[in-house]
């Protein structure tokens, strides 16, 4: 059993079984596919808990107690060196704690960079390369790969946000990664995504090297009555009440997405006391709470942004799913400046992740920044 938290509704990283909502099906999937040899590509928006998913399956004994476990999240990388530079950390990190035998033979392999590992007073390792430390990246890659074929145990490797690849300058990277893939047998994959669209051409075009190399799994939402039950069994064992209604109206709310549900009910657990009723009302207070204290940090995004792509966010945020954006009835409801202006601006601010488009429709990614820009004037 986990360690009683203080707060059972985690926001951030994985605590264990006990906090992890459902996803049985799920993990009982993964595990078979990962253990029977399969590539995995992991589709869902983002934030509907992909990495805690992956986590929770490399906890189970199944795999922790068989295979080396490697998670890597690339989302901020912007080059083939940068994503290279934070696979050799994740790993480095990850056979640390495994013993002195383990990651120096991952040192040993890693000759390419070897000299730019440091070592503090212990002899502990630290992967202290910068982007510009790798000279050759491409080789980089290959002795990393070596390592993963030559290792102690099999290894299960979760690179996160895995469509950032295509973004890279390097326009041969998919190819390089997948023949590594390919012929690293022992080592599996998945690959974890949340640009459905960019994900889709990646392993569903015959065109792409990555096509028909991996099995496709898309996450759904959490099922509500599961998420709702959870949420009660956690308030009752920490001596609170929370009455039925609530957790289906911040299901709905936020439209299943779990971080956001999570942010809610953390929120509302830490006001409520022992032995006192969570109600209904009291979920407008933690909105509010929640955006307020974000408040500095939009007005700085806001001041930051042309006025252009301000307007268009705000335009967006009212909408709350957007469509049709440079049509006049779009353009007149919102009082913005011309169609023209909305069609240069969007581009910018997809770039900046500060919107999402799928199937026609934009949205707002920050759901909580959403509600503070509707009641804007």
């Amino acid at each position: 059993m986990a360690k009683k938290i203080s707060n059972p509704f985690v926001t951030t990283g994985y605590a264990g079984a006990e906090y992890f909502c459902d996803r049985e099906s799920e993990t009982a999937d993964l595990i078979r596919l990962l253990t029977n040899g399969n590539n995995v590509a992991l589709v869902s928006p983002r934030r509907y808990g992909k990495t805690d998913l992956i986590r929770h399956c490399f906890a189970q004994r199944e795999i922790a107690d068989h295979y080396h476990t490697f998670i890597v999240d690339i989302y901020s990388t912007k080059s083939v060196a940068d994503m290279v530079n934070r696979l050799g950390a994740s790993i480095l990190d990850t056979l640390k704690p495994r013993g002195r035998a383990t990651w120096e033979k991952f040192i040993d392999i890693v000759s390419s960079v070897r000299a730019n590992i440091s070592f503090d007073i212990n002899g502990m390792p630290t992967w202290s390369l910068g982007v510009g430390d790798i000279s050759s990246p491409n080789t980089t890659l290959e002795q990393i790969f070596s390592y993963l074929s030559a290792a102690d145990k099999p290894c299960l490797v979760a690179i996160d946000e895995f469509q950032q690849i295509t973004h890279y300058s390097d326009t041969n990277i998919e190819a390089a990664l997948r023949t590594e893939v390919q012929y690293c047998t022992n080592a599996h994959f998945i690959f974890s995504g949340s640009q459905q669209h960019l994900m889709g051409q990646m392993f569903l075009s015959p065109a792409r090297p990555f096509y028909q190399s991996v099995t496709l799994y898309n996450l759904p939402l959490l099922p509500e009555d599961k998420y709702c039950d959870f949420c009660i069994r956690m308030f009752e064992n920490y001596g609170k009440n929370l009455e039925t209604d609530v957790p289906h109206i911040v299901f709905a709310s936020f439209e299943g997405i779990t971080y956001y549900m999570q942010r809610i009910m953390n929120e509302l657990f830490s006001h409520t006391a022992q032995g006192e009723t969570c109600v209904p009302t009291e979920i407008d207070n933690a909105v509010q709470n929640i955006t307020a204290n974000a408040a500095m940090i939009y007005e700085d995004l806001m001041y930051q942004l042309p006025r252009k792509q301000a307007e268009t966010l705000v335009a967006i945020a009212k909408e709350g799913k957007a469509r049709n954006i440079t049509s006049s009835r779009f353009v007149k409801k919102h009082s913005l400046t011309s169609a023209s202006s909305v069609k240069s601006a969007v581009p910018a601010l997809l770039e900046k992740g500060l919107v999402t488009h799928e199937t026609g429709t934009y949205q707002v990614y920050d759901k909580f920044l959403e509600l503070w820009l509707s009641k804007r004037i």
